[in-house]
């Protein structure tokens, strides 16, 4: 018995349960408010709170209008760098992407939960980084065609190419260009997966471990645990590199849309 309560299943933290109708379709869907969607919710209402609170606009900035303004200092420089002047009118996105993203990251690293209810890591699942990337890239393609029209076609055929070589090196150009979004949704989704399996697996072994006496604890249980606390402070920092990333690339996505080489 002690080993059945010992077990630790990494894939439960995956999973999405319902928290509000659970019996509600609409055209054959399930529309209830599951526990991703909430976790959704906080993570915006995070948000806003942290850019709202930062706006008071003082003379002597307070630590949190300082935090907000070097954000969006951060998030300026990042687009002026890649994209020039023009990146300036992408920076409440990009801005928003990447808090938005950031906060989910770290909101799923919480030793505690809310309302009864554990932490869940809603960018662990790919449908999420798939919408996030598949807006991103919508917003690329209406920057590309609004700005040059069907010259935006262009971009396929790479400045130089040999004339026999045009048909095939276009269409390896429109696959990778086409390829962005599943790349960019799935780097972040199996960053975070990855991580958060380990740290279940490393909770497994610590558990068993005690539950197996103080000699097996103390040959398995305690490197687990200060694995799992170096692993932690780890995944503090993947989850910050892989919001940088997602916002960078899309910059850089967006830097084709703005100027065709």
């Amino acid at each position: 018995m002690a080993a059945e309560a010992g077990k630790v299943d990494p894939m439960k933290q995956f999973l999405i349960e319902p928290l509000v109708g659970s019996e509600w379709y609409v055209g054959g869907l399930n529309i209830a408010f599951t526990n991703s969607a909430m976790w959704m919710l906080i993570t915006t209402a995070l948000l806003w709170v942290f850019v709202f609170g930062g706006m008071k606009r003082q003379l002597v900035p307070g630590r949190w209008q300082m935090a907000v303004e070097a954000f969006t200092g951060f998030i300026d420089d990042m687009l002026e760098a890649n994209v020039g002047k023009e990146g300036r009118k992408y920076v409440p996105y990009i801005f928003s992407l990447f808090m938005f993203i950031l906060f989910a990251n770290l909101l799923g690293l919480m030793p505690i939960g809310v309302v009864g209810l554990h932490p869940f890591t809603f960018t662990s699942h790919f449908t999420v980084t798939g919408v996030l990337a598949i807006l991103s890239f919508s917003i690329v393609l209406i920057v590309g065609f609004w700005k040059h029209g069907l010259h935006f076609f262009s971009l396929f055929v790479p400045h130089g190419t040999p004339v026999p070589m045009i048909p095939a090196i276009a269409l390896i150009e429109f696959f990778s260009f086409m390829i962005r979004p599943f790349s960019l949704a799935l780097r972040l989704f199996v960053a975070m997966m990855a991580g958060h399996v380990l740290l279940k697996v490393l909770a497994s072994f610590v558990i068993n471990g005690i539950n197996a006496g103080a000699g097996i604890a103390a040959l398995v249980s305690v490197p687990s645990f200060l694995l799992m606390i170096g692993i932690s402070a780890l995944e503090i920092l993947v989850a910050g590199i892989q919001a940088y990333v997602f916002a960078l690339l899309t910059s850089l996505y967006i830097n084709d849309a703005e100027h065709l080489h």
